[in-house]
Formats: C-alpha cells, structure tokens, sequence
C-alpha cells in the first residue's frame, strides 16, 4: 500500500477479478484473479506489454465487460456499490457522471459531426446536474484550466478543426464534466508527439490534483507513467506481477519481468552513413511545396535525400508536415512545386500516371494495423494481393509466395495463413503490415509511426525486424515518428520538421550532439524521462504559462 493513501477513503476494491474472453467456441481465461484498491485521489498506473490485461481492468473497474468477454468471477466495489451484481441500469448511471473514461484516440471518440461544446455538455445536461447554458459556461472554465486557447471560442470548432492536443485535452475535460470521483485514462497520450504530449500530461495531473479525483491510468509507457502515478501495478498475461509506489518501483523493482521492462530499448542499429562515391540517392524530394484544399501551404521547400539501405527518420510535431511529405512521394498529394526523383528520374507528382513499376518501388507500413487491415479478409490474401498485382503470381506459386512471406515476419505460415486480422494481437497485425509491404518487392518502404501504437518489449521486436529485413535485401527506409528512442534505436540519418519546412538535417550522431537548432532542442528536451519530478521541473523551466506556446498550440 502506498503510505501516502493510508488514511484516505478508499473508492474502488476490486477482488480475485476473472474475465474469460471467448474463442473457438470455448471460454479462455484473460484475467486470472486480479486484485485492485484505489482511493480518493490516488493515481494507479497499469503497465504491460500487449494482452496483459490493462484496458480489460479499466473497462471492469466501470462495471463493464467488452464484447466477448464476461466477468466470471469476483467483486468490483465502487463506492460501496457492488458493480458484478447491480443492475445494468445502475451500472450506466454511473458511467459518464461518476465515472468516466478517456480514450486513446480523441479523434476517433468524438463525433466529427457536432461541435466539441455540445458533445461535452451532453453527459451533465442528461444527469440534470447543471442546465444546458450552466454547462457550457463550465466547459469553457474547464477549457481554461487546462490551457486551451481561446477558452470562450473552442468549443464551438469541429473536432476536425482543432489540433490532436487539443482534442485530448478537450476530451478529458468532457470526461471532467459530471466532475466524476474516478477517470480511466486508456493510453491518452500513445498517438502523441513528445511537446504535445507534455501539454496533454499536464494538463491531465492538474485536473485530477484541483478536483482530487482518482484514476486509472493505462500506458506501456514507462517514462510517461512515472510522471503521473502515485502507485504502480505490472500485470502480465492476466495477473499481477507486483505492485509498489512509484518510486520504489522505479528504484528496485523485484520481479524479473518488471526488470525487463526497464530494461527495453538496448537494440540499436549500427549507423550507416552515405556511400563516398557519388552514386545518386535512391528518393530524392526537391524543394517541394504542397498545399490541401484551400490553398494554405502545408510544406515549404522541404527538401532531403533517402539513400539505398539507409534509413532516414523525418521528426516533428504534430502538423510538422512529416506525414504530407509521405503522401507526396507516394502521390497521393501533387506537390504545388519542386519535384521527387526515384534512381534520379522524376516521379510524375500523381500516382494514377506512375508506371505499375514506379508504384512498386515506393511501399508503406501504417501506423495502426487493426485499421490498415481489413478485418473480413483472410491474412492469405491480404498479403497475396499485392504479390499478384505486382509479381504477376497465382495458385501453387501465389501460395508459395505467401509462406515465403509469413516465414520472413516471424509468423509460421500454417497457423497464420487462414487466420483473419482480428485473431492477432497488435504486434502480429504490425508484422502482417511488413509482409504485406515486401509482397510488392520494393526498394523503399515508408514507415509512418509502425511502433507508436504498441508495447516496448513489442516494439522493439518490430524494429528488430525492419533492421533484419533492410540488411538481407538492402531496403531503404522512410521512418516518420514522434518516438525519439525509435529514432537513436535505428536511424542512420535525421530530418526535423516544423510548420512544413525542415529546420535541420544530419546523421544521427550529429543531430543527437549540441548545438542544436532551437527547435530540435525542444523535442530532445521533451522526452519523458524515468524520474517522478521530470515533468515537474520541465514546467517550471519552461514556465507553465507557455506550455502550450511550447508544444505548438
């Protein structure tokens, strides 16, 4: 028990959990006797890697069980209410008033057809705890409290019209609304860049500390969950490894796997550096500007060169341009001006007039399988279909291909090969991704935030196999990310970007050592480290009126 708490009311028991999921028409076990006890104003953090059980926990501890999946066994109290016997009506009474959940992904949470203030004041107009204009004003006070701008006016923007920050932010204030004793926090800052995700986080501290509001918070985030919990618990496959305050854990972790969580991240790529002998790059973006809809310029000049074999990480804040400089080298965005070279010949800026070759050349790895992935279509096809279009392949020799390439991803093919996406975890869809994109036989694969989703232990088995796979058939990578360890693991070269230009360019070893542009400063300084005052002390050096100036509002 955390001392800290020893006097304090406790809000939510939960004891000898269990939840069974369902498959292949029997009930599997997923959490195997999980117990859990929170108090007013405390802070638990969950951390594991995939299918440890995390977001199972923090749906149950509302009550709730996912499709699925059902509560076999154990008491959830909250507040002296046993949630396992009360009634469903019971149950979602409190669900959005007393408890409320934050969910990884703001954007797709929030429905893009409704204002954000009107979304928010749904839950407490509902409850009848406060009138239609009371809430609103109380939106735009919440907005305040955690440094939105324009706290009067944002609320009445489209989800789509403000930043992902911001619309995290927003989110949790909406959570915020019914002024709830404890929030579920599901991995809210995992989509993040590293300035935003410093606003978010604390943005997210203050408001549980004004209201002395407990919560759940769920990350395999080591660096990040140091920041924001009083207490931490290491489950694994459904059970409890330990538990300890956060500092303790941090400075003497007991359990060997809890160990091997500190310890992620030692693989790192040896660095490469650009061949001496004047041979041409294999992408080359010259001076390319580019704009949407509308005509505001979103890159400007944005110039670099990606060489056979290398792998050149492009970093940046969210709206930096990382991700439209992808789009036009794939052409999917003809760029305004300037123009992208393959082997020195030009690309034609839109893809529909590119050569079936040139299209193969350039293949991508997205950043969230379960939705790059068609769930109704078999893992055997999803990867054949581009070995058919581009290698002209079918039948024995389609097969054949297939295996080959399931062998290549770590995957044994007789038990991958029939299997649908939805029957994999998220690193094996992340593999399936790889696969898919070396189907085409490219020379260069775009890697748009491929570990940004997923745990550290599997993350770093995903970038394992990138690095095999570039060395054994002389790949070249496009690696955009926010994740600057991702970036020290493997990067040969490193481009920043900022509002649509890039502001420094070099090799790895050079980036990483002062002086820096003031921009790459930032992002290097906004790294979370594994010290429970590090987002303290960055606030009070920064000063925490400029935060959000700093991470780019």
């Amino acid at each position: 028990m955390n001392d800290k708490f020893k006097n304090a009311e406790v809000l939510l028991e939960i004891k000898d959990l269990k939840i069974e999921g369902y498959s292949d028409e029997t009930w599997v076990p997923i959490i195997k006797g999980v117990d859990l006890t929170l108090h007013r104003g405390e802070v638990l953090g969950l951390i594991g890697e995939s299918g440890a059980g995390k977001s199972t926990i923090g749906a149950a501890a509302m009550g709730y069980a996912r499709d699925g999946t059902r509560i076999s066994n154990g008491s959830i109290e909250f507040d002296g209410m046993e949630l396992t016997t009360a009634s469903e009506s019971e149950r979602r009474a409190l669900r959005g008033s007393r408890i409320a959940y934050v969910a990884q992904s703001a954007a797709a949470s929030f429905n893009p057809s409704h204002k954000i203030i009107d979304q928010h004041t749904e839950a407490p107009v509902h409850y009848r705890i406060k009138k239609r204009m009371e809430a609103q004003e109380d939106a735009m006070e919440l907005y305040e409290r955690l440094r939105l701008p324009n706290p009067k006016e944002i609320g009445f923007r489209y989800p789509h019209q403000v930043s992902g920050g911001q619309l995290q932010r927003a989110m949790t204030a909406m959570a915020m609304s019914c002024r709830p004793d404890l929030i579920i926090f599901d991995e809210p800052t995992t989509a993040l860049d590293v300035t935003t995700q410093i606003e978010v986080l604390a943005a997210i501290r203050d408001i549980v500390d004004q209201f002395n509001t407990a919560a759940i918070y769920i990350t395999h985030d080591l660096a990040v969950v140091a920041q924001m919990a009083d207490t931490i618990k290491v489950l694994l496959k459904g059970e409890e490894v330990e538990q300890a305050p956060t500092q303790v854990m941090l400075d003497n972790p007991q359990e060997d796997y809890t160990k091997s969580l500190w310890a992620v991240r030692s693989f790192n790529s040896p660095q490469r550096h650009r061949p001496t002998d004047g041979s041409e790059p294999l992408i080359s973006v010259q001076h390319v500007d580019a704009a949407y809809t509308g005509g505001v310029k979103v890159l400007d000049d944005v110039s670099f060169d990606i060489y056979p074999g290398m792998t050149v990480a492009v970093v940046g804040e969210s709206g930096s341009g990382k991700s439209t400089t992808a789009r036009c080298i794939t052409g999917l965005l003809p760029p305004m001006s300037g123009q992208i070279l393959c082997k020195g010949e030009p690309l034609p800026p839109r893809y529909k007039d590119r050569t079936r070759d040139q299209l193969r050349q350039a293949q991508m790895i997205y950043q969230m399988a379960d939705t790059a992935l068609n769930p109704k279509v078999r893992i055997s096809e999803i990867i054949g279909r581009p070995a058919q279009f581009y290698g002209g392949l079918h039948g024995p020799a389609l097969k054949q291909r297939v295996d080959e390439l399931l062998d290549l991803i770590e995957l044994e093919p007789s038990k991958y090969y029939s299997r649908y996406p939805p029957e994999l975890s998220g690193g094996q869809k992340q593999r399936i991704g790889i696969a898919r994109a070396l189907a085409a036989e490219p020379e260069f694969i775009i890697c748009d935030e491929v570990t940004s989703a997923l745990d550290q232990l599997v993350a770093e088995g995903i970038l394992k196999l990138l690095d095999r796979l570039q060395n054994e058939f002389g790949l070249a990578y496009m690696f955009i990310t926010h994740d600057l360890a991702t970036v020290r693991s493997i990067a040969d070269e490193v481009v920043v970007m900022q509002h649509g230009k890039v502001v420094e360019q070099g090799p790895k070893d050079e980036m990483f050592t002062p002086p820096h542009h003031p921009y790459t400063d930032l992002l290097l300084s906004s790294v979370p480290e594994m010290d429970p005052e590090w987002l303290t002390t960055v606030l009070e050096e920064r000063g925490v009126d400029n935060i959000g100036e700093a991470a780019g509002n």
